[in-house]
């Protein structure tokens, strides 16, 4: 599968579940996740849905295989945090939810006037 597939199978698993098409939306992220285990926005659209559909064995390990992929993504710290926090580890919540304000830092510190990166 081409990046470009991968992509757009992603995009319309996001807008599955927005439209209220679950199921549709797990398959199609569960097909990305297959066709490319190393895809990090795959695996963490699959956490948040996951997430969002309270199936949090499923949130945690998808989240986990996107931690494992890009650990100092801001995202998916977050993402961590608030899954740990469902579950009722608060210990590990903080864990990710400090990583997360760190990389935030980290990205302020780039850019410190708040400016989006890329071009004007």
């Amino acid at each position: 599968m081409s990046p470009d597939e991968l992509q757009a199978l992603i995009d319309d698993a996001t807008f599955d579940y927005t439209v209220g098409e679950s199921a549709a939306a797990l398959a199609k992220l569960a097909q990305a996740t297959a066709a490319s285990p190393c895809s990090f926005a795959a695996w963490h659209a699959l956490a948040e849905i996951n997430f969002s559909l309270r199936n949090l064995d499923a949130a945690l390990a998808a989240g986990e295989r996107a931690h494992a992929l890009q650990p100092a993504d801001l995202f998916i710290n977050t993402t961590l945090s608030r899954i740990w926090m469902e579950r009722g580890d608060k210990a590990r919540a903080e864990h990710f939810g400090a990583q997360a304000k760190i990389q935030g830092w980290k990205e302020q510190l780039k850019d410190p006037a708040g400016h989006a990166a890329g071009p004007a």
